[in-house]
């Protein structure tokens, strides 16, 4: 019968597992404690004195300066972060398991990880993942929300991942959920990066057009925040559409592993590239299950709306090869935030994306199953004041939906929806509902909401109705913005 060992980790936290490998991979042996709260994985090669200072960097230093701060409980729920412990002569890390929604609850892949490539490949979604898994587009943009906002506080602390791709991403559709792990291969500043060249189909491109020089060679690209900022927009792109955005119908050389090599390095080109369009997919060489989200002119990644697509632009276009081009993180947490404030539900109760962004037509139709939306759509246009008395157009905008909230961030430009929010900011100040064939906004917490076009305060419990270039100030306090009303007829 196994034993328990016990042991002390580093932090001075008592550790105990039990001597049986529960499982193995490319570098650690890894074992279960006796409750399964944690697991501990030892590495079986030698650690040498680099990567064991990385190690004790990540465990301590960065582990004290992410999660003990301001906002830091935030964070255990992104992150899965390892504790550093050593046994038989051996360095090994603690995690704790994955929460139960990263795990199938039940179909035909019942308590296995819901590793992120089940959700961000059409064929493996279309052809093996149940409906109750799927979750929604708008999940889809909150479980891109959280990972864009994991990578930003990484890089905030100078961190790179090494290795962003589906497989160190866990996800959950059903909730928005994700969750970054293989915590313990981070690039720690001044030190040389883990020997991890990272995941195809995430590999930037400058990294695989570099990997046949020699170590130390000063040409040789490493991973960084920069490879990092090319693996979360590819991320973000196929989790929203569903195929990757450098694999299309190109052949670059006959020779099937020179072909990747170019494909995704020196000649990698974007498949929605505006002016050249030789990458484009080849629908007719796609499976049934590839469609139709593998048919870019179907599903363009335009659906994205303005923010993601001038993103995409600059990851894809700009960036691809111009390392110093391409988006933040911060970047996408911002246009990621703002796209979902232009959602609207599908009027189809069987449409499986159950959303779509408004793409400010006259004429709006989900884009995933064709159905145009009937009925009146108010669309919010938010304005800022640079000054007292003066209000100028924001390139902000919000969607109205039935019993859809108002939050503090619509309010005031000064408050943004991150880690930093305080419980009364995260509060619905009104919302929205469509009552007796008219649309109106209820306030519920706004001290000084006004009807500017009657100079009528709207008191808290009272509400106003949504019309044509109806004027709505939600307050008085510097950053507090002013609403135009827009009312799209269909």
């Amino acid at each position: 019968m196994a034993q328990t060992i016990r042991l002390t980790a580093t932090d001075g936290s008592n550790v105990e597992f039990i001597d049986d490998v529960i499982g193995s991979g490319a570098m650690k042996d890894v074992y279960f404690s006796p409750d399964k709260s944690y697991v501990v994985g030892f590495f079986r090669n030698t650690q040498d004195a680099i990567a064991k200072e990385r190690l004790q960097k990540i465990t301590e230093i960065y582990r004290e300066r992410i999660f003990n701060q301001a906002g830091g409980e935030y964070w255990k729920c992104l992150f899965c972060w390892p504790t550093l412990v050593e046994w038989n002569g051996k360095l090994g890390i603690v995690c704790p398991t994955y929460d139960k929604h990263f795990f199938f609850e039940g179909g035909r892949f019942k308590g296995k990880e819901k590793e992120g490539k089940w959700f961000a490949s059409a064929k493996l979604r279309n052809k093996f993942v149940e409906s109750e898994f799927k979750g929604t587009w708008l999940t889809h943009f909150h479980m891109c929300i959280q990972i864009a906002r994991a990578v930003k506080r990484l890089h905030a602390a100078g961190l790179a991942h090494s290795d962003l791709s589906y497989k160190n991403v866990l996800v959950d559709p059903k909730s928005g959920k994700a969750n970054i792990i293989d915590c313990d291969g981070l690039v720690v500043p001044g030190l040389f990066p883990p020997d991890v060249v990272g995941t195809p189909d995430f590999i930037a491109p400058e990294v695989l057009e570099t990997r046949s020089l020699k170590v130390g060679d000063p040409n040789k690209k490493l991973p960084s925040i920069q490879t990092d900022r090319h693996a979360l927009a590819v991320l973000i792109y196929m989790y929203l559409l569903y195929r990757h955005p450098l694999r299309g119908g190109k052949v670059n050389d006959m020779d099937a592993a020179k072909d990747e090599e170019l494909s995704m390095g020196a000649k990698a080109l974007f498949i929605e590239h505006p002016t050249d369009k030789s990458n484009r997919p080849k629908v007719n060489q796609l499976a049934p299950s590839e469609l139709p989200q593998g048919d870019v002119t179907k599903l363009p990644y335009t659906i994205c709306g303005p923010y993601l697509k001038e993103l995409f632009d600059r990851a894809f276009i700009d960036g691809l090869h111009n390392p110093s081009l391409r988006p933040t993180a911060d970047d996408w947490v911002t246009a990621l935030v703002k796209t979902t404030d232009l959602i609207q539900p599908c009027q189809n109760p069987n449409c499986e994306a159950h959303w779509f962004v408004f793409d400010n037509s006259t004429k709006p139709r989900c884009p995933f199953c064709g159905k145009e939306y009937h009925g009146q759509l108010p669309v919010l246009n938010l304005y800022y004041s640079p000054k007292p008395g003066t209000f100028r157009p924001e390139n902000y905008r919000l969607m109205v939906y039935d019993k859809q909230t108002l939050y503090m961030w619509h309010v005031n430009r000064f408050i943004f929806p991150n880690e930093k929010l305080t419980d009364d900011e995260k509060k619905p100040v009104g919302d929205f509902h469509f009552y007796n064939n008219h649309w109106i906004l209820i306030n519920r917490r706004l001290p000084d909401l006004w009807d500017k076009d009657t100079d009528t305060k709207i008191e808290i419990g009272q509400f106003v109705e949504l019309t044509e270039d109806k004027k709505i100030l939600l307050g008085k306090k510097d950053g507090d913005r002013l609403i135009i009303v827009q009312l799209v007829n269909n």
